[in-house]
């Protein structure tokens, strides 16, 4: 995965853009540290799809919810 300095990434987002679809994933980087990578859509759905609810989300939800049998 190359990085990018985020001034590169600005002055040449559209090479960047051409990278990471041809490449893959693009690190950005902001005074030396990591801020963001740039990913191809395909990967983002897949990445996406796999992603696990949180906690609270399921814990929220009405899905799954019903009556809980307990031993007495």
């Amino acid at each position: 995965m190359n990085t990018w300095p985020v001034q590169d990434a600005k002055a040449r987002f559209s090479e960047l853009l051409d990278t990471c679809i041809s490449e893959g994933p693009q690190m950005v980087s902001r005074r030396g540290t990591e801020a963001a990578v740039l990913v191809p859509v395909a990967e983002w759905r897949r990445l996406h799809s796999a992603a696990r609810p949180s906690l609270k989300s399921l814990l929220l939800s009405e899905e799954g919810r019903g009556d809980l049998l307990l031993p007495n």
